[in-house]
């Protein structure tokens, strides 16, 4: 029997804040990609609002689903999401877009494969490590199997190509491996040989060394391959302190590359400035990544921890990764800023991500030194859910 009590209430308020200001942001940075695309300055922001809908709906159900059914499917799940990714490789259902092959579908009805793929990779990883115990640290039992699974995954998402998801997919896997008990030795080896794959890779690629290049030295190709984060450091320039402005970028008319997706982030900084970054980007995706922490470390089994720990890491990994490459940082890669940018699948994904987060944090244990600040939040919480008994008691479940 298991007893559950209200959500984690800053995680709900931290998810529903982002999504709403991503949909803002969206409708400001997609004016002139959607006009030029269908003829009207508004039909990409009234896209993502169908699936920030559908995707809030999924959320507030799957936040009551009881994350431990999906141990039997788990399995089918990740070979699932495989499947989904041999599936952009086959003409006239995969298709191609900046130089990726990276969905399925036709029109506007399309999936990027490797949404789906990261959620059912932690559900997999958790379910799988929960049953090695104490075999964990095994050489052949669980070190080798992990390591072909994962250069099996990789090597798929890599053909697409997309450096960018493979690195949060690794980032998660390897973060699960860890925290699941595995050898030391063996996630050193993990980390050794995996930046000896990535510098391959980039060699291997001359658009990849390019990148590499024009990171290390922005100006030394400002309208070749240094023209995407030349634009984007224009825009955070800008924006300076308080920002343009709502609505009064510059960049994204036809200067900045991927204004509305990748590169919402360029397109904040210059219309909110540094303080609206801080405030209304980084403060409550931070908040989002504490309290995954939170809920990670009092879920109240290795299945529910692992699972709130490789959901925290997605999306914190994604969003240093974006903001990061944004920002000149680090490399420019095509991963999307979770809840913000534009784009179906990812977002409604993310919002899976965080239902069954939530779900975990229903299940914690209680610690007293770290109280829910809302004191009126459970009574709301649960009279709307149906949670507690007429009596005001929690209602046990099998």
């Amino acid at each position: 029997m298991r007893r559950y009590h209200a959500p984690d209430p800053w995680l709900i308020l931290a998810t529903l804040f982002l999504v709403g200001f991503g949909l803002l942001m969206v409708s400001s940075a997609s004016v002139v990609e959607s006009y030029q695309a269908t003829g009207s300055n508004t039909y990409y922001f009234f896209r993502q609002l169908v699936f920030a809908l559908i995707g809030l709906v999924i959320w507030f159900f799957i936040q009551r689903f009881d994350y431990h059914r999906f141990r039997p499917v788990a399995t089918i799940g990740l070979g699932l999401s495989i499947a989904l990714l041999l599936l952009v490789f086959i003409p006239g259902l995969g298709f191609s877009a900046g130089g990726s092959r990276r969905w399925i579908g036709a029109g506007d009805l399309t999936l990027q494969v490797t949404e789906p793929l990261k959620i059912a990779l932690i559900i997999y990883l958790a379910y799988w490590f929960e049953r090695k115990g104490s075999r964990m640290r095994g050489l052949y039992s669980t070190f080798i199997p992990f390591v072909i699974l994962m250069g099996a995954i990789g090597a798929l998402v890599m053909a697409e190509p997309d450096m960018g998801t493979a690195i949060v997919v690794s980032g998660i896997a390897l973060a699960l491996y860890f925290a699941a008990g595995a050898n030391l030795s063996h996630v050193l080896t993990i980390i050794v040989g995996g930046v000896a794959l990535v510098w391959a890779l980039i060699k291997a690629a001359p658009y990849r060394l390019a990148r590499l290049l024009t990171f290390l030295n922005p100006e030394r190709d400002p309208l070749g391959a240094g023209y995407h984060i030349t634009q984007a450091l224009i825009a955070l320039g800008s924006g300076g302190i308080l920002g343009l402005g709502f609505g009064h970028s510059r960049q994204k008319f036809d200067f900045l590359p991927e204004a509305s997706s990748d590169s919402i982030f360029a397109v904040i900084g210059e219309e909110l400035g540094l303080i609206g970054v801080l405030l209304l980007v980084i403060l409550p995706l931070s908040i989002v990544v504490w309290r995954g922490l939170k809920v990670a470390k009092t879920a109240p089994d290795v299945f529910g921890r692992l699972i709130a720990l490789g959901i925290t890491v997605w999306i914190g990994l994604q969003a240093v990764i974006n903001i990061g490459a944004i920002s000149g940082l680090l490399p420019l890669t095509g991963v999307p800023l979770p809840f913000v940018s534009q784009g179906g699948t990812s977002l409604m994904f993310v919002m899976i991500a965080s239902g069954v987060l939530l779900n975990v944090s229903r299940q914690t244990t209680q610690d007293k030194s770290d109280e829910d600040p809302f004191s009126w939040w459970w009574n709301i919480w649960a009279r709307f859910t149906g949670a507690i008994d007429r009596a005001g008691n929690p209602k046990k479940r099998a």
